[in-house]
């Protein structure tokens, strides 16, 4: 393109060398104008733009998002921002370049203060699911600039991704190309968004979650043990709070049951940490609330070893009989009824009765952990509208260790009586069954794991959600998989699947032909 890199290094500035530079030129008389986005994959498209955008005025400034602000799934950005942002500062067009300090261009736009701010084509009604445009349209018109839609063929840096640059493994491409013919993103955003007016009720065991933060030292001389250097920790809140907290972000309102220890400065984080529409009720109990402590390596957060606080008896009968009772007056209510049951002694046989018995709908997890392998099997659950476990849980629940996932999935109909059925299979994505629609198979997505813990629970909460309302099993599956590959990059249940993260995750994924 004719320029080296030390003048495309001249052109990249911060965000606020930049605002000066520009309020410069404007005091100069000369017109500047603002283009933002991701430039993941520089294209013809862009070109056109930038080069339709710099006839609107005399400086044209780019601003590129952050790595850490890209929120378009797993694997993404293909390039990083120092790249991505010598890219831009190499064509002829652009003036200069800055990393955007914040998620959206709405602050950037307020602190540059440009003349025009302009979007492609593609943008032009203002839509968007996010609402960012429509935020971005409002801010630089209360500055007094204006935005302009420049005119040109759209290209989609993701679908040229998805297509040419191996993204994804062959198996997947074969399936996202298949299911985009099928199903658009608009529809199934559209599909999701109608799920919040669902009347939902999770009960299960309340887990607080903690991570220590290690450095491991050498091998002690005098014991078998290995020594490590605490760093810090941090707390989540996890089990049925976390399931709660994933559901609340797509559903109005949430009614939470659980059982907590007598512990008053445990329930004030819990209360803290729980979204605003969550409405629990807790039962006390003499036995502790239930702590998991992982000691994880600071650098690869790998887990070494663990505590737990717990007692796993099960919960007096005089705490059966009040949430019997609870139960009794308020389950007809509630549209769905999930269970994260892991199986520490909350959820009894007179209990399983009646959420079997009275839900409208119920959805299930039994989960298996270390402390109760063998004892939390799917079969306690008579039936279900909807069960999710992972693949050793069905074979646990089933008693076949090598049978394939078919011979599974016909045995665990013999158990119960389970209308629809996922079984997460990790790296082998998941297996999905409705007794309307029969088997579907969907591979997995994430290509990078950050934690794998919450993955089940975030993929059960909204799933559920989704089979409630009536949603086919393939497409069911689909947003199963593309919610387990956002949860497997937050650490622990530090925060809850977000709404607007996963609808473009979904569309990434679909952008395929």
């Amino acid at each position: 393109m004719g320029i080296d890199i030390e003048e495309i290094n001249k052109k990249i500035k911060t965000i606020d060398e930049l605002a000066l530079i520009i309020q410069k030129y404007k005091k100069e008389g000369k017109k500047v104008v603002h283009c933002h986005g991701v430039f993941d994959l520089l294209h013809p498209g862009h070109m056109k733009y930038l080069e339709s955008a710099k006839k609107e005025g005399n400086i044209l400034v780019v601003t590129t998002t952050k790595d850490k602000f890209i929120d378009r799934g797993p694997g993404r950005p293909v390039f990083n921002e120092g790249l991505r942002s010598e890219s831009l500062a190499a064509l002829s067009c652009v003036d200069y370049v800055a990393l955007n300090e914040w998620p959206t261009a709405v602050e950037t736009i307020k602190k540059l203060k440009p003349d025009v701010y302009a979007k492609g084509s593609e943008f032009a009604n203002l839509k968007d699911e996010t609402g960012r445009i429509q935020k971005e349209a409002e801010i630089i018109k209360s500055i007094g600039g204006k935005m302009h839609f420049t005119d040109g063929i759209v290209f989609s840096s993701t679908k040229l991704l998805n297509v040419h640059f191996g993204v994804y493994q062959k198996e997947t491409q074969e399936f996202l190309t298949r299911f985009s013919n099928k199903y658009s993103g608009d529809y199934i955003i559209e599909e999701i968004q109608k799920l919040k007016d669902l009347k939902v009720l999770v009960i299960g065991d309340t887990i607080l979650d903690e991570y220590c933060y290690c450095e491991p030292l050498g091998k002690s001389l005098k014991n078998s043990i290995i020594p490590v250097k605490y760093l810090k920790s941090e707390k989540f809140a996890g089990g049925a709070l976390a399931t709660a907290n994933h559901i609340a972000n797509f559903c109005k309102q949430v009614d939470l049951i659980s059982c907590l220890g007598n512990e008053d400065d445990e329930k004030d984080f819990i209360l803290k940490n729980l979204r605003k529409n969550i409405q629990p009720t807790f039962f006390h109990s003499d036995q502790p609330t239930i702590k998991k402590r992982r000691f994880v390596h600071h650098t690869f957060l790998t887990k070494m070893f663990a505590v737990y606080f717990l007692d796993d008896l099960p919960i007096s009968k005089k705490l059966e009989k009040e949430i019997l009772n609870k139960l009794n007056q308020t389950i007809s209510n509630y549209d769905l009824v999930v269970v994260s049951d892991f199986g520490h002694g909350l959820i009894t046989q007179n209990i399983i009765e009646i959420l079997c018995n009275k839900a409208k709908f119920l959805a299930v997890n039994t989960q298996t952990n270390s402390a109760n392998v063998g004892f939390n099997t799917m079969d306690k659950y008579p039936k279900a509208n909807y069960i999710s476990i992972n693949e050793e849980e069905s074979r646990l629940a089933t008693k076949e260790k090598f049978g394939n996932i078919q011979e599974i999935n016909k045995k665990l109909i013999k158990l119960g009586n389970y209308d629809n059925i996922a079984i997460t299979r990790g790296h082998q994505g998941s297996f999905t069954y409705s007794k309307k629609e029969g088997s579907y198979t969907i591979p997995v997505f994430s290509k990078e794991i950050v934690d794998r813990m919450g993955a089940g629970d975030a993929y059960l909460s909204i799933t559920s959600l989704c089979i409630a309302k009536g949603m086919p099993i393939d497409l069911m599956g689909f947003i199963g998989n593309a919610v387990g590959a956002l949860a497997v990059q937050i650490i622990g249940n530090k925060e809850g699947i977000q709404p607007e993260a996963l609808f473009k995750y979904i569309k990434t994924l679909l952008k395929w032909g």
